[in-house]
């Protein structure tokens, strides 16, 4: 991703080569993540310095269910990182596909009222396992579409209608859950040879 995130900051579309853009990237750039995930190991800890913002999860911990209170703290820490630069959510919580989008994440967008750009990524569930560390199949294509930011009116909206314009616009709704036909299979190979490396 930020490879991604300072190609396109360069003008580059659809590539990352020619890394000269690495002599200045941007580095005001936050992701939110699970605290007792970022405590899981060597490697989620590295990754909790380079711009973690831990939040401890009302409905999750270690594998079990669990209901407690948001804290406030967590949510004013996610307000210093928008001040600051970019904030990075996946608004499912989760690398499973279609899973409901969690409210915290427009409770967020209500509260702080930043620029909402929606990133669709395709083909990482399918290339690496759970972590994303090993590799369970080689040669699919992956793909990450930087969309243009949502229109939200943060006064008028509920909670619910910016879930619900989030499960569009980072294509998650179950409308998007379809068999494609044959046609639709070839067209969607052509674009993957132009999307390779």
């Amino acid at each position: 991703m930020f490879h991604v995130f300072n190609a396109s900051l360069s003008g580059r579309v659809d590539s990352i080569k020619n890394l000269g853009y690495i002599w200045h990237p941007k580095l005001e750039i936050y992701f939110i993540a699970a605290k007792e995930t970022m405590k899981s190991g060597l490697l989620p800890r590295i990754m909790a310095y380079a711009g973690a913002v831990s939040i401890e999860r009302t409905w999750r911990e270690k594998g079990q269910d669990v209901n407690r209170k948001v804290n406030l703290s967590d949510i004013s820490n996610i307000g210093k990182a928008l001040n600051d630069g970019w904030v990075i959510t996946f608004p499912q919580g989760t690398t499973t596909p279609f899973k409901p989008i969690r409210k915290g994440t427009a409770h967020i967008i209500k509260t702080f009222k930043p620029i909402v750009v929606p990133i669709v990524i395709d083909g990482f569930r399918r290339s690496f396992d759970k972590k994303g560390l090993r590799v369970k199949k080689k040669d699919i294509l992956q793909s990450m579409e930087i969309k243009k930011p949502m229109d939200i009116d943060y006064d008028e909206e509920t909670v619910d209608d910016i879930v619900k314009k989030i499960e569009y616009a980072i294509e998650q709704h179950k409308s998007f859950l379809k068999v494609m036909s044959l046609d639709q299979l070839k067209e969607l190979e052509k674009n993957n040879i132009k999307r390779r490396f």
